[in-house]
């Protein structure tokens, strides 16, 4: 569900981050650009984990800041296909249901992408009808295992 992913990054230093320690300011530069985004092929960026290398600081022509080579590995969350995730759900519409993973609240599960079986009531409710005919609820808080599915974008 985690993986380190290692990353070699031309990295333009602003000037009013120059005041601090470099390892401090490449660091924060670092996290306002990956942290809570989704690097494609590698998954949502979680932390910066480390620095591994820093070479240059070189002024390029017409820039006002100091460019430096930065080698460094992210901690990002990306779950495997098939694997089965833990989550309670949030919220749930006409769509789906809305789940959340404690550090991340933004899974919406489709109605047509949910277990066979499952229904919403008239009361807005999602059920899952059992063999036998009983509606099992699915409530604000329950705890769920969605499947993590291939993911194509267009």
């Amino acid at each position: 569900m985690f993986v380190l992913s290692q990353i070699e990054h031309n990295l333009p230093m602003p000037p009013h981050l120059l005041n601090r320690p470099l390892v401090d300011a490449i660091k924060a530069e670092l996290e306002r650009l990956f942290l809570d985004k989704v690097v494609v092929n590698l998954g949502l960026c979680v932390s910066v984990y480390d620095i591994l290398a820093v070479e240059g600081g070189f002024i390029f022509p017409g820039e006002g800041c100091s460019t430096y080579k930065v080698s460094f590995r992210l901690l990002m969350f990306r779950p495997f296909i098939g694997e089965v995730l833990v989550g309670k759900i949030s919220g749930y519409d006409e769509k789906g249901l809305q789940v959340s993973l404690d550090f991340f609240t933004d899974i919406c599960i489709p109605g047509h992408l949910m277990q066979f079986g499952t229904v919403r009531g008239e009361d807005g409710r999602w059920a899952l009808k059992t063999e036998d005919g009983d509606e099992l609820h699915l409530d604000i808080d329950d705890e769920v295992n969605p499947k993590q599915l291939p993911f194509h974008s267009h």
